[in-house]
């Protein structure tokens, strides 16, 4: 096979796994936010492509970027200053000033990155409509500890209403890190708690950081999820995490609890880093969710698709006998599957024979990208355990490939006699698969 073949191969192995997570994602609302700094480096084209992609699959969006170093320059340029009061930014009028012209030069910008339709580029033929406005109500931080911080604020609320109506509309929300109070003040907000708040007022399905860096654990390798306690004992247990790190998985665990069902923290220098996320199995980045990843439970009419995909390549060697979609929608209660992000990776079917005390152990089958990872070994103990409680004492199966896999876990070998007597006059002698037995 030739290398173009090999590549277009891939390519369309690629697109077809990540075709549920298409399908899946459309008409979700997701809120991405991102440090100013994106802004200013030749790799923010791509994702303004990646951005315009998810817009044309059919996500609505909401972007919430950070404007940091536009502020730092405009304050330079006007000899101005922003002092830092434990940790908080205390925004005078001066400082104010320069917060607006920043954030206005950031809207603008993605305004104007998100207008492209050129040819022969990925925004070609694409028209986005980008709607801004007053939909972040604040209020005033206040005096903390002595320290009055003037223009610095925190979200009071926001207008979810206003924004589903924006976004029902098919147009890109864009609200830059300002609050609004109801006396007329503007305030200087936090992006990544601007986007925490929308994610949680709107029922958002994803909240979604780009940061400078990735979520790590002690020995240097990225986590690839946790839990909301698990972040906040993290930001508890690390002094030295970097703020726009740190205010990520604050709002991120925050939001999981308010029932935002994930977030996700990506490195943003890693290019594609967000469709890698979204449209891969495993991910790229960090996900803080409050449901279990993997979750194992008993199959549904609805996922006869995905047992008959996980059967096919070990019917086709021989290893199962072929079940026809009929004869699964008939026996859907005896199986039990394990869904990983919506996707059943993994299956296996108990059929007991309470007459005789007896269960039969058929169709585990594990995803190939999760072989060895234990799912089978999850699976028969799930289901030992259920033959157990219903009052059975032996497992059987038949196996004609698979007989070592069986025989190290427990199963013995055992005559066709042993059987079931319904179970041994549906025996295909011709097939002449082994019988294994094991007492529970």
């Amino acid at each position: 096979m030739s290398t173009t073949q090999d590549k277009d191969l891939g390519f369309a192995d690629w697109f077809r796994q990540s075709s549920p997570y298409i399908h899946a994602h459309r008409g979700k609302i997701f809120v991405l936010s991102f440090g100013g700094e994106a802004l200013n480096e030749p790799g923010f084209a791509h994702l303004i492509h990646d951005i315009a992609l998810l817009n044309g699959l059919g996500i609505h969006l909401v972007l919430v970027p950070g404007a940091r170093p536009q502020i730092e320059q405009h304050l330079t340029e006007r000899g101005a200053d922003m002092q830092i009061v434990n940790g908080l930014r205390v925004t005078d009028d001066p400082a104010l000033a320069c917060v607006k012209q920043a954030n206005g030069s950031v809207r603008l910008e993605i305004e104007a990155q998100l207008s492209m339709s050129l040819a022969n580029s990925p925004m070609a033929g694409v028209r986005i409509w980008v709607g801004s406005g007053n939909f972040v109500v604040a209020r005033p931080l206040g005096v903390i500890d002595g320290t009055d911080y003037l223009h610095t604020g925190e979200v009071r609320r926001i207008d979810a209403a206003a924004l589903h109506g924006l976004l029902d509309s098919g147009a890109i929300a864009l609200l830059p890190s300002l609050g609004y109070s109801p006396t007329g003040e503007v305030f200087n907000l936090s992006a990544a708690d601007v986007a925490g708040a929308v994610a949680i007022a709107l029922g958002a399905d994803k909240l979604i950081f780009l940061t400078e860096s990735c979520v790590e654990d002690s020995r240097g390798p990225r986590i690839g999820s946790m839990f909301p306690d698990e972040a906040e004992q993290l930001l508890a247990q690390r002094k030295n995490i970097p703020e726009d790190l740190g205010r990520a998985l604050h709002n991120a665990a925050a939001a999981c609890r308010a029932g935002v069902d994930r977030a996700h923290i990506l490195n943003r220098h890693h290019d594609g880093i967000l469709l890698s996320e979204l449209f891969t199995r495993d991910g790229a980045g960090t996900r803080v969710k409050t449901k279990p990843r993997e979750a194992t439970r008993t199959a549904q009419i609805g996922d006869i698709g995905a047992i008959l995909a996980l059967l096919a390549p070990l019917e086709a060697t021989g290893a199962l006998v072929k079940r026809s979609r009929e004869r699964l929608e008939k026996e859907i209660d005896h199986f039990t599957v394990v869904e990983r992000d919506g996707t059943v990776i993994a299956c296996a079917a108990l059929y007991p024979y309470r007459d005789d005390g007896l269960a039969e152990l058929a169709c585990v089958a594990v995803h190939p990208d999760y072989r060895g990872s234990g799912h089978g070994n999850a699976l028969l103990s799930r289901l030992e355990n259920s033959a157990r409680a219903n009052g059975l004492s032996r497992l059987f199966v038949l196996s004609t490939r698979t007989t070592h896999w069986y025989r190290e876990r427990g199963f013995q070998p055992a005559p066709v006699d042993r059987l079931p007597k319904q179970r041994r006059d549906l025996y295909n002698w011709q097939r002449g698969s082994k019988v294994f037995v094991k007492p529970l």
